[in-house]
């Protein structure tokens, strides 16, 4: 089996790569950072290759489909946020995190898809959010593009029911993860956050299982329900309030 993974030089990513190795993977670990992709791959005891790659360039998507086009499971982990009010944050810093958390996750997933649906077999598991589910003042943008993963992947599920595919879409929708991206997004999470390793095993054990949401903790699960049941206005307040106590000092 051979595995992609985007992201792969840090947090979620990184430790989703050791638990694929452990398992007998082949791995292509992609990502910006070239050091941290090759001192995960030094670690690794399964094939691995790196690429380094800035997926915010639509033909560097393109490239890397063409490159390694036998692939099993593609994991789209690649992504970041940012916090402020969305009249004072960076237009230039919004646009790259769409080109990230969207675009290259969309351009990726068509590719592989198509080949996918071809063979009847594969898995894709998209890393979104529980931001995902509700509004996010004070993260509009961050919010946002783990919406539109969450209802992209919701659509194409049924898609692939319709045509009776064996290909599997998955969503990972972790709340608070110590990673990297605290400092990325300028925030400071008040809330008990879960290491990189727990949500990576956790993640691949469901994908295993067949599940679409993975959600890894009974807090973040309860968090998408009251996302159903609870009005939107009031979300937004919650929301709001909480994402005030975020901003690193």
């Amino acid at each position: 089996m051979r595995a992609l993974i985007t992201g792969a030089s840090s947090g979620i990513g990184r430790d989703m790569a050791r638990v694929l190795s452990a398992k007998g993977y082949e791995l292509v670990l992609v990502a910006r950072n070239e050091e941290g992709l090759k001192d995960l791959q030094k670690e690794l005891n399964t094939k691995t290759t790196v690429i380094p790659m800035d997926l915010t360039k639509t033909q560097n998507c393109k490239k890397l489909y063409e490159q390694e086009k036998n692939i099993d499971l593609l994991i789209n982990n690649a992504g970041f946020g940012d916090c402020g009010y969305f009249d004072e944050t960076h237009l230039g810093k919004d646009l790259n995190m769409i080109d990230t958390n969207i675009k290259a996750y969309h351009i990726l997933m068509k590719l592989y898809l198509k080949d996918m649906v071809q063979k009847d077999s594969g898995k894709i598991l998209n890393v979104a959010s529980i931001a995902g589910f509700m509004p996010g003042p004070l993260m509009a943008t961050y919010y946002a593009t783990k919406a539109y993963v969450v209802r992209i992947c919701e659509s194409i599920r049924q898609e692939l029911k319709k045509k009776k595919s064996k290909v599997q879409i998955s969503i990972l929708c972790p709340g608070p993860v110590a990673t990297n991206f605290d400092k990325v997004a300028n925030v400071k999470f008040q809330l008990r956050q879960k290491s990189s390793m727990d949500v990576a095993k956790y993640a691949i054990k469901k994908l295993e299982k067949g599940k679409f949401y993975i959600i890894p903790g009974l807090d973040v699960k309860i968090a998408k329900y009251c996302g159903h049941i609870v009005p939107d206005t009031i979300l937004a307040k919650i929301s709001f309030m909480m994402q005030r106590k975020k901003i690193a000092p």
